[in-house]
């Protein structure tokens, strides 16, 4: 039978068969046509946003949330341009998407048509691969491939755009076993020699430490399960990067906290001092390394990662393993336990001893108050309110993302969403929302700053719209708090731009979305405002109104080594207090 159709009816078909249910998305006049049929199928669910970024983000959310790419659909010029710190965000953090974009038609192509953009041309640094589709038979195909790519080996955002007349022309489609097998096929399985001699080295390390990141995530539910496996078994203390929370679950007996910039004490200690760094699908980035010059420099460094780009990129290692994280983690425990599962125990035993004297040090102490409310308190009443929820979060960026990162506790992969690589304000109302529509029953929080919030706040109209009752938790000290921090401790107390005026009423702009808001400034009542917006059916707006001055420490000032590292005071000699701090 033939399958001949047009061109968007072909988009669908091809979504269809990929397993998609859902794509954000905003129409335009170029991609008209899809919306059409959009519009005359029930299978795949379209969220529309407000925004092309808030599509992106929210696409972001509901693959980090899911595993599955997240897919979206904008129109071509500002349509396709409003997506690019979206799709340079995935880039960055290895989320897999498939952005749809329209284009004008083929005959105008280069002419200034209206709305015309050389979007291929944008956004080639910003995705894994994109494609400018002009023939409607290599439509199809192309979508497949695009999926494929997407997902395979180090995943990320690819583009297709489409102009307007090879959605109206009619070919013949083509569904993903027909097409030819694609020629990407990244290496999944690890050299079996240089996975050896990494169990010769866990076997006689006398400091290891299992240093990972988001790669463990992105290689599935298996990864992380191998993970807790091998950390679990050995004995070896787990660190991670802010992308890998999860990965390993926090209240793991071998877990001992995020490592990097605002990582703890004890993390950014133990990877100075190891005598073996095992890299599990984490990249060395400059978040994490601090001076390079000067990182763990009495280490033997194995890295793991599919990406061979990222192997040596910053850190020259003595043993790189390219191959997905779970296919190398499965060899690697049945090396090891093939030898007999051996470790040097009274030597890792002394490791742990050491390590627990770090803990002692209590980096994340800091001066509470029953006047105000403090940023570090606001978020270790959300993690005790919520414990047992297993809770889906989501951050903007800026100091409460990382307080965020050190007091929220991840006891499964997929649960974090947050922007790393690319540290985008307004990436986390959006991002919730795309969690809340993959796990509609599920608690959804978006922990925020009130500047970053206000960056894409358009999207509270999509979540009441879809009714996802999203929770956005504000932690509101109307500063940049980030900006103001580097600015007292790094320029000499000069806070320029770094104060908000002029801030919104965030109760009567809840109602104004028609959802519900609360402002909370006494600690007293903040359990009772954190109740309220858990248990209020629908999205909820909790500006919490915390300590306008705090920082936010540990810290690793810019330029230095992870020993030398800026603490509360309360960390050191008990002065407790959080605005200023001392180095170690």
């Amino acid at each position: 039978m033939s399958r001949e159709m047009t061109g968007a009816r072909m988009v669908i078909e091809a979504l269809r068969d990929q397993g998609v249910d859902t794509v954000f998305g905003y129409p335009g006049g170029a991609v008209l046509p899809i919306y059409d049929e959009i519009f005359q199928q029930n299978d795949i669910k379209h969220i529309l946003v407000r925004h092309e970024q808030g599509a992106v983000h929210m696409a972001e959310g509901y693959a980090r949330s899911t595993g599955k790419p997240g897919v979206v659909l904008v129109t071509s010029g500002p349509g396709a341009t409003n997506a690019v710190t979206g799709l340079t965000d995935a880039l960055m953090d290895s989320i897999p998407l498939v952005v749809l974009t329209g284009q004008v038609p083929t005959f105008l192509i280069g002419t200034d048509g209206f709305q015309e953009a050389d979007t291929v041309g944008i956004t080639r640094p910003c995705t894994k691969h994109n494609w400018l589709v002009k023939e409607t038979d290599e439509l199809a195909a192309t979508i497949h491939k695009a999926f494929h790519i997407a997902t395979s080996g180090r995943p990320g955002p690819v583009l297709i755009d489409i102009p307007k007349d090879v959605q109206f022309a009619t070919g013949e489609y083509v569904g993903p076993k027909q097409i030819e097998t694609p020629s990407y096929q990244p290496v999944k399985k690890g050299d079996l020699a240089t996975i050896t001699r990494l169990v010769e080295l866990m076997e006689t390390a006398r400091r290891p430490i299992l240093y990972t990141g988001g790669g463990v995530i992105n290689s599935g539910t298996g990864a992380s399960q191998l993970l807790r496996e091998l950390a679990d078994a050995a004995g070896f203390p787990v660190t991670s990067t802010l992308m890998g929370l999860g990965a390993y679950p926090a209240s793991g007996r071998n877990w001992i906290g995020m490592l990097g910039m605002h990582g703890l004490y004890e993390a950014n200690m133990a990877m100075h001092d190891c005598d073996l760094m095992i890299a599990v699908g984490a990249r060395f980035d400059d978040r994490i390394t601090g001076r390079v010059a000067d990182f763990s420099p009495g280490s033997v460094k194995a890295q793991i990662d599919i990406d061979p780009s990222s192997i040596n990129k910053v850190i020259r290692v003595d043993l790189p393993i390219v191959g997905d994280v779970g296919h190398v983690l499965e060899d690697l425990l049945k090396v090891w336990k093939s030898r007999g599962r051996k470790t040097n125990a009274e030597a890792v035993r002394a490791w742990w001893t050491q390590i627990e004297q770090w803990k002692a040090r209590n980096c994340l102490a800091y001066r509470n108050s029953d006047q105000v409310i403090k940023p570090q308190y606001a978020l270790q009443r959300l993690q005790e309110l919520t414990a047992g929820r297993n809770p889906y979060i989501a951050t903007e960026v800026g100091q409460h993302q990382m307080w965020a990162a050190q007091f929220l506790h991840f006891e499964d992969p997929n649960h974090w969403m947050t922007s790393g690589g690319l540290g985008t304000m307004g990436y986390g109302l959006p991002a919730s929302i795309g969690a809340q529509v993959a796990h509609p029953d599920a608690l959804v929080i978006n922990v925020a700053g009130e500047a970053s919030w206000l960056m894409n706040m358009q999207e509270m109209g999509t979540a009441v719209q879809f009714r996802a009752p999203v929770k956005q938790f504000i932690l509101n000290n109307e500063r940049l708090g980030m900006v103001r921090q580097w600015q007292q401790l790094l320029h000499g107390e000069r806070y320029s731009q770094s104060w908000s005026e002029s801030l919104p009423d965030f109760v009567k702009l809840a109602e104004a979305f028609g959802c519900k808001g609360r402002t909370v400034s006494d600690p007293a009542e903040l359990d009772d405002a954190i109740r309220e917006m858990i248990e209020y059916d629908g999205p909820f707006i909790l500006d919490v109104l915390v300590e306008r001055h705090e920082n936010c420490f540990p810290m690793i000032p810019s330029g230095k080594p992870h020993n030398e590292m800026l603490l509360g005071e309360a960390s050191t000699d008990g002065a407790i207090t959080g605005a200023g701090g001392a180095l170690v």
